[in-house]
C-alpha cells in the first residue's frame, strides 16, 4: 500500500514521537477509507442506512416528514430547533440514503419519504435486529 509523504515547515522542533503518531494516524485513515470495500453488499447497504439514521435531527425529520406527508425545508427549520444549513445538511444526507425524495417546485424543493425505499429500508433493519442471538439457552 502507498503512503503518503507530505513534508510540513513547523516553527517547532519535530520529535520522532510526533512523526511516528502522524504516520500512525496517516495510515489508520487510509485503512478506514479502503477497509469498506471488503465488506459484501448486504453489510454496507444496512451500515449506509443506519449511518443515515444515526442522528436525532434526522430521526425528527423523518418524523415530521410522516406527519406532514411533504414539505420544504423551510418548514422543517421551522419545526426544529436547528439552522437553515444544518436541516439542509441533514436533508441531504437522508436523500443520498435514498430515504426521502426531494421534488423541485419553483425556486424550493419539496421533501417527501420515498416509500419504496422506505418499506425496503424496514426489511433491512428487521432482518437485521431478528437475528437469532442465543444459542442454547446461553446469550454467550
Amino acid at each position: 500500500m502507498p503512503v503518503e509523504y507530505q513534508i510540513f515547515l513547523f516553527n517547532f522542533p519535530l520529535t520522532s514521537d510526533y512523526i511516528i503518531v502522524y504516520l500512525r494516524y496517516r495510515i489508520i485513515d487510509i485503512m478506514a477509507i479502503t477497509k469498506v470495500s471488503e465488506f459484501n453488499t448486504k453489510e454496507r447497504k444496512t451500515a449506509a442506512l443506519c449511518n443515515a439514521l444515526a442522528h436525532p435531527a434526522r430521526i425528527a425529520i423523518i418524523n415530521f416528514l410522516i406527519k406532514k406527508r411533504e414539505c420544504i425545508c423551510s418548514d422543517v427549520v421551522n419545526e426544529l430547533p436547528l439552522s437553515q444549513s444544518t436541516v439542509s445538511q441533514h436533508l441531504k444526507e437522508l436523500k443520498e440514503a435514498g430515504l426521502i425524495v426531494g421534488d423541485i417546485d419553483g425556486p424550493r424543493v419539496c421533501y417527501c419519504i420515498d416509500q419504496k425505499r422506505w418499506s425496503e429500508a424496514g426489511g433491512i433493519i428487521n432482518k437485521f435486529l431478528s437475528q437469532e442471538t442465543i444459542r442454547d439457552g446461553k446469550p454467550c
